[in-house]
């Protein structure tokens, strides 16, 4: 087991690593739509923070030497569901087919109050 990091990503908020690769699949941890380079949200909506998202979450698999097109499971954590069109609008602009396996969920709250976390499961 082998924990990855990228310091073009969002350090984690706790205990918990950007990224553990094991047996030939990368795990990566939800990613807020925090900007690394001013410590704070994506200013805009929802579409803006699914951006940063998912941004992020490229650059953690990066530090992996991978891409998206690694990726093979999602989950996609809302803080409301209504923005669900408008978070799958960005998301589109990031994957290709085959598109990986993905959950939604709403939540009741994210952490620092996000309006979205993407998570991935990526392999060699």
């Amino acid at each position: 087991m082998k924990a990855l990091h990228s310091d073009n990503a969002p350090q984690a908020v706790g205990p918990y690593s950007q990224a553990i690769e094991a047996n030939g699949f990368v795990f990566a941890s939800g990613q807020l739509p925090i900007d690394p380079a001013t410590n704070a949200f994506a200013e805009g909506g929802v579409k803006e923070q699914t951006r940063q998202s998912l941004t992020n979450a490229q650059q953690v698999l990066k530090a992996a030497g991978l891409d998206l097109s690694h990726v093979i499971k999602t989950t996609v954590y809302l803080s409301d569901m209504a923005d669900f069109a408008a978070m799958n609008e960005v998301y589109a602009e990031f994957f290709n087919k085959p598109y990986p396996a993905r959950s939604a969920v709403a939540v009741k709250t994210l952490p620092k109050n996000a309006l979205v976390e993407v998570e991935c499961i990526a392999a060699r």
